[in-house]
């Protein structure tokens, strides 16, 4: 039997806690799990300071190989080994995710099924490492890891919060070294019951004081990013942590303190939440949002939006509600097989709401539903088998604290379950699962209450430790296996690299052309050229990139350059064949250089895809006006004006089909429209509408100078004069 299994589960007491410490040098499995705590309080606390990787690039490339080197060196130190190594039956459930990835590289998309089965090779390898580490005496160890990375992770978004701090880029402030908010909120809230069972075992004032300090800190940091989902679930930890605090309390520290200790800790705790929690945000983006200056504050209006209405119409809940519900269309026409590993952004288009162009993203913010479209009945067998065990696994515990109330084993048990229900309650939220802080505790969790399975099972016989061969030539079969994977994983952390660098400085270039003013100045021409030749390598390296890569053709499309904006957008389409905004784009620009035949080939793919779709309309009046249909293309302009979705493109067509046609009514309205629905180009709206009506075959001076009128007040002040001598002679004496 492994190392990990020469302990009964009541033989850990109190004093257990602090064995680990000195024993640290002396045992195989040491190293492993003190490497395993280093990397758990890095991949959280470290970030990239700028744009050129992406920050969960960097975190998934230190799990990989953080993983692999901890499996390396647990196989090194029983590289003499004849018995076999420890096993349990949950590492079927991600290995049989991983094989049915592996099976769908046939048939669905190729990348996206590759990058899942990796995924789920690394969530099985540490949950396998963990199984043959994690001893008793090593998981305050482990935990202590955990909790640290925690809390440097919650001094960046405190950091953030308080003072703007702009160390790392961020999407959605303040998001520590996680770019977006909620990726933080919910790794920290999954930790918080490591956190509050390390303060529950403090030893001395000093101790005391600093960990309950640290934890109160973590949650202050959850409060101040208002991510509804973490708040929830800090709400369910504040209900079920004091219950297994006071369950298991013989096996903890705190009823033994001082009564000044005791009171330390409550005032500690009150204070930091309270007091600290008082500081208000000098963030700027912060203070835009008006929701609350202060972390509490700001927590409170957010779960307080919960309960309005409009934030399931028009808020950010809506726009998961849309993506629970096409995600459920998916489902229900791939239900045995689903759509493949990864897939579920390439397969979801067309079951999106009518009239969505783009995807609303590029998961579901669902981890359940994502995995059930994507993996079909492996996923129910994944999701059931998942259930059953932590049911079961919750059962043992309960009935293991009444029969050994002074036992470590149910303690662990107790307060890893509740991380659990914390990341699994946020999971139906987000997508923590494909994110690598809270993918590897995910893994840890599983591995603690497995172990821990293996140490209540010692002698006994059970499916969950099947009997398999071991040799030392096997061990030596795995180390070259291992040292190959890391060699392959930095290739692929450098190439993954050097992708993200070169089209995120294709795009920086572009966009800084773009905010010159004059993007057509031959000084531009290198920079250009730069441009176009980071997003060919970046292609070359990855086809597959879809979240930075057509941003690119965006910003040439906007000095004009239509033809190289078009194979941008076609390698993009290679990969994701069914977003009809991509196809619009495709075909739109194939229809500025003249090629029709090909323009309407594309524009029937977004066609059948999204019908409503607004690109698609403009698209439709655009191919008409271009055949010579320019009449018809006037009539349907009029048709979609009328339509609560509008793209500026059509209205723009609509104006110059008006001009061309002499449809005047078309023309007034697509500029009305376009003065209200697009304020940036108000200026120049209502000043051509005044032209418009100033023209001879219109002649309305009263119509004219008003719209001159709303053109002059529209313009930000510096620029006023400016305007008002671009309007002509009659009407600038009457101008307010």
């Amino acid at each position: 039997m492994s190392e990990t299994t020469q302990e009964s589960p009541a033989s850990v007491r109190r004093s257990g806690w602090g064995a680990f410490h000195a024993s640290l040098p002396l045992r195989p499995g040491d190293g492993v799990v003190l490497l395993l705590a280093a990397l758990m309080l890095l991949v959280p606390a470290v970030g990239v300071p700028h744009e050129y990787i992406l920050q969960d690039t960097l975190k998934s490339m230190m799990v990989a190989l953080g993983t692999l080197g901890a499996a390396w060196l647990l196989l090194w130190q029983h590289r003499q080994r004849n018995e076999a190594m420890q096993w349990h039956g949950l590492l079927w459930l991600p290995l049989l995710l991983m094989v049915y990835s592996l099976g769908s590289m046939a048939w669905a998309h190729t990348y996206l099924a590759a990058v899942e089965a990796v995924r789920w090779f690394v969530f099985a390898l540490l949950l396998w490492v963990g199984l043959n580490t994690l001893s008793l005496e090593r998981l305050p160890l482990l935990a202590t890891g955990i909790h640290w990375g925690a809390v440097l992770a919650s001094l960046w978004v405190a950091l953030q919060f308080w003072f703007d701090f702009r160390l790392f880029p961020q999407a959605a402030i303040p998001a520590s070294t996680f770019v977006n908010r909620n990726f933080f909120a919910e790794f920290v809230v999954s930790t918080l019951p490591f956190s509050v069972l390390l303060a529950a075992q403090a030893r001395g004032t000093e101790q005391v004081a600093l960990r309950v300090f640290t934890t109160a800190f973590n949650l202050l940091a959850v409060l101040m990013t208002g991510t509804r989902s973490a708040l929830v679930a800090a709400l369910l930890l504040l209900l079920v942590l004091p219950v297994i605090l006071f369950l298991y309390r013989d096996c903890f520290e705190f009823p033994g303190w001082r009564r000044f200790q005791k009171l330390l800790a409550v005032l500690i705790l009150l204070g930091t939440v309270f007091g600290l929690g008082s500081i208000e945000t000098r963030n700027p983006a912060l203070l835009a949002e008006r929701l609350g200056d202060t972390g509490p504050e700001r927590s409170l209006m957010r779960l307080r939006s919960l309960g309005q209405w409009s934030e399931y119409t028009s808020g950010s809940a809506s726009f998961r509600l849309a993506m629970w519900q096409a995600t459920g269309r998916l489902m229900a026409d791939h239900p045995l097989i689903g759509v493949g590993a990864g897939a579920w952004e390439v397969a979801i288009p067309p079951y999106q709401t009518q009239g969505t162009q783009l995807e609303t993203d590029y998961y579901a913010h669902n981890e359940i539903l994502q995995l059930l479209a994507e993996y079909g009945l492996v996923g129910w067998v994944f999701l059931l088998a998942l259930a059953g065990y932590l049911l079961r696994a919750a059962w043992v515990t309960w009935r293991l604290g009444r029969r050994d109330p002074g036992g470590q084993e149910a303690p662990w048990r107790a307060m890893t379950l509740a991380a659990l229900l914390a990341f699994l309650l946020v999971s139906n939220a987000g997508f923590p699962w494909r994110l690598a802080s809270t993918g590897a505790l995910f893994a840890l969790c599983l591995a603690i209450l497995g172990v821990s399975d293996l140490r209540l099972a010692q002698g006994q016989r059970h499916s969950w430790t099947p009997s398999l061969p071991w040799r030392p030539r096997l061990v030596q079969v795995m180390l070259v296996l291992l040292t190959t994977c890391m060699a392959l994983t930095v290739w692929i952390s450098l190439q993954a690299a050097a992708c993200e660098s070169r089209l995120v400085g294709a795009l920086k270039l572009a966009i800084g052309i773009n905010q010159s003013g004059d993007p057509m100045n031959p000084r531009h021409e290198v920079r250009k050229a730069e441009i176009l030749r980071l997003v060919r390598e970046g292609i070359a390296i990855n086809p597959h990139y879809r979240k930075i890569t057509p941003m690119v053709a965006d910003e040439l499309v906007r000095w004009g350059d239509w033809r190289n904006a078009r194979w941008i957008w076609e390698s993009v389409v290679a990969s994701r064949p069914q977003v009809a905004a991509l196809l619009a784009n495709v075909s739109m620009a194939y229809a500025q250089t003249g090629e029709l035949d090909k323009a309407r080939a594309y524009y029937e793919r977004a066609r059948a895809i999204q019908p409503q779709a607004p690109v698609v309309r403009s698209l439709e009046v655009l191919l008409l006006a271009r055949s010579g249909q320019e009449v018809q293309a006037a009539q349907l302009s009029r048709t979609y004006l009328q339509l609560a979705q509008v793209e500026l493109d059509l209205v723009n067509n609509a104006y110059l089909l008006g001009l061309r046609t002499r449809d005047w009514d078309l023309a007034i309205e697509a500029l009305q429209q376009r003065g209200r629905r697009w304020p940036k180009l108000a200026v120049d709206s209502w000043y051509k509408l005044g032209q418009l009506y100033a023209r001879p075959e219109l002649h309305d001076e009263a119509r004219a100078q008003q719209a001159f009128q709303l053109a002059l007040d529209a313009t930000p002040v510096p620029f006023r004069e400016q305007v008002r001598q671009a309007i002509p002679q009659p009407y600038q004496s009457k101008l307010r």
